[in-house]
């Protein structure tokens, strides 16, 4: 078996419909249709990945959530977000309590697979080695604190090299822009966030002569930026 994963929602056919592509993937499957069962389960069974709907009968999603990732038994288990609702509140919310991505309802149950597949790749970091990653075309060397695209090594700033590094070793992941803030730049910031926009545009331009990685920091509208697998 590739993992277990813990499906949490209350609906009977969109457990059954996870179910089965996520079995058919060659996992085994956990369920649970309410928050205090979830939480249980999590603790007891230790999932490598949980979906989690948010529209949960009594302890929503949302607090279950910030149940798992503030416990330390929990707390490293990643976590996808299935919403109905369409209000980026939800999904910010979400992601500052720790979640490592979403899918809003209706959803491709292929979607919601390949999202397992890459939150579980970069949750157990298998592609880094030897203080190096390497993902398509580029390469980060940590220790020496440089980056390349092919042989070509790129001229960063410290910030930008912080935020790319930040990127390729969570592939898929959304971040907010006050998240990037308080982890590239150390602090939390209350107000203009456009400096995150400004240097994720001179980092698309730095990564430009390939348009394939260029393109990989993508937007995600009304919430903030995520890197695509290469």
């Amino acid at each position: 078996m590739a993992g277990k994963i813990l499906i949490i929602d209350d609906e009977l056919n969109i457990r059954e419909l996870i179910k089965f592509n996520v079995e058919k993937a060659g996992y085994k499957v956990l369920e649970a249709d309410n928050g205090q069962t979830a939480v249980a389960v999590t603790k007891a069974e230790q999932p490598d990945l949980v979906v989690l709907d948010l529209m949960l009968p009594g302890m929503d999603g949302l607090e279950v959530c910030r149940i798992i990732k503030n416990s330390r038994e929990t707390a490293a288990i990643p976590i996808i977000m299935l919403t109905a609702k369409n209000e980026e509140i939800d999904k910010i919310l979400g992601l500052e309590l720790g979640a490592d991505d979403y899918l809003t309802k209706p959803f491709s149950p292929r979607e919601l697979v390949a999202r397992i597949k890459a939150v579980l790749r970069r949750s157990h970091k298998d592609n880094v080695a030897g203080g190096e990653l390497v993902i398509g075309k580029l390469k980060l060397n940590f220790s020496r604190y440089e980056a390349y695209l092919g042989t070509v090594k790129l001229e960063l700033t410290p910030k930008e090299y912080e935020m790319l590094k930040l990127f390729v070793t969570n592939t898929g992941k959304v971040f907010t822009r006050e998240q990037l803030l308080e982890k590239v730049w150390g602090y939390e910031y209350f107000g203009d966030t456009r400096t995150v926009d400004v240097h994720v545009r001179h980092l698309r331009v730095k990564l430009g002569q390939d348009n394939e990685v260029a393109e990989a920091i993508e937007t995600v509208r009304g919430v903030g930026y995520r890197f695509k697998d290469l």
